[in-house]
């Protein structure tokens, strides 16, 4: 049977088409500035339409990045939060294809896992491609979980129960700084992966997942490319900057997983899981039926996006 959108996925387009929304037309390869003025005005569109929040605590810190740029960190408690305690605490790396996205766009997003889950977040305002290209992404990640390992106990966090958790471009970026940690001595305790941007060779479209796919092959290789110039696609792109290059996962930390069936990042999102499984790392892999990327985002009532949303805080509350 040809693939088809979840029903209620289905339902929520057909409404917004109707309604004269429409869809969000995809941008030409390598239109960098029209993928990211699109990308963060329609992350700023549902931002708006998520409740504030308030009794979520928002601190920003600052700390240094590999140049000696100031890197943005926001530091998001539960209402309730004991710092005398010492419980377990979320690196967050939000999405937006390399390009777009920032702490500000995504702060109603983390704070409702932070309300939901009662842990903690440490969001990190990464620069974004083309301005600033690989390492700079992945470094000022890593510059943002080597902070909060110094500064967890006076957080109320336990320097040992640190995770790394980002969707999209986020999720790629925190399979990089896995890796990062891992070569540089830095304990994680678990990567949360939603749908993640792992290889710069996705781009060659499967006619089956082109009417599904909500961000494309041209838009995925307008990101690489920006992230990573004219090394995109060759043989030299290091494991830092495309995690599915990698050739060593061993010794990471144990992870959630997920992706759509409709999603362009299925393939190598579900590789990625089974070459971690290769090597003795506990994963968790979810394989969601009918949905495309960023499901979660345009449906979140829906069924699957409800149990999505339950698993991610499970694993949030897990380890």
């Amino acid at each position: 049977m040809p693939y088809a959108l979840d029903a209620e996925l289905l339902e929520v387009v057909a409404k917004m088409r109707a309604a004269g929304a429409g869809m969000r037309q995809p941008t030409a390869r390598d239109d960098w500035t029209t993928l990211r003025t699109r990308g963060d005005e329609g992350m700023a569109a549902a931002e708006a339409a998520l409740p504030a929040l308030e009794s979520v605590s928002r601190t920003d810190h600052h700390t240094i990045s590999h140049d000696g740029a100031e890197v943005l960190l926001r530091w998001y408690a539960p209402e309730g939060h004991d710092v005398f305690g010492a419980g377990p605490a979320v690196i967050y790396l939000h999405g937006g294809g390399m390009v777009a996205g920032s702490v500000a766009l995504f702060d109603r997003w983390v704070a409702a896992y932070v309300a939901e889950s009662g842990v903690p977040l440490l969001a990190v305002d990464y620069r974004r491609a083309p301005d600033h290209p690989h390492p700079t992404p992945v470094e000022d990640s890593y510059a943002g979980l080597a902070w909060l390992a110094v500064n967890a106990e006076a957080l109320g966090a336990d320097a040992s129960r640190i995770a790394l958790m980002g969707d999209s471009a986020g999720g790629g970026l925190a399979a990089a700084t896995a890796l990062l940690a891992r070569d540089r001595g830095l304990p994680v305790a678990k990567q949360i992966l939603i749908y993640p941007m792992l290889d710069d060779r996705t781009t060659e479209p499967d006619p089956a997942l082109v009417p599904f796919a909500f961000f494309t092959y041209d838009e995925n290789y307008t990101g690489w490319h920006a992230l990573l110039g004219e090394a995109v696609g060759g043989p030299d792109v290091p494991g830092y900057a495309a995690p599915a290059r990698a050739q060593d996962l061993t010794g990471l930390a144990p992870a959630y997983i997920e992706v759509g069936e409709l999603d362009i990042f299925r393939d190598e999102t579900i590789e990625y899981a089974l070459r971690l499984a290769a090597t003795g790392i506990s994963v968790e892999l979810h394989v969601h039926p009918g949905c495309p990327h960023g499901f979660d985002r345009l449906a979140p009532q829906a069924d699957v996006a409800r149990r999505s949303r339950a698993d991610r805080l499970r694993a949030l509350t897990s380890f």
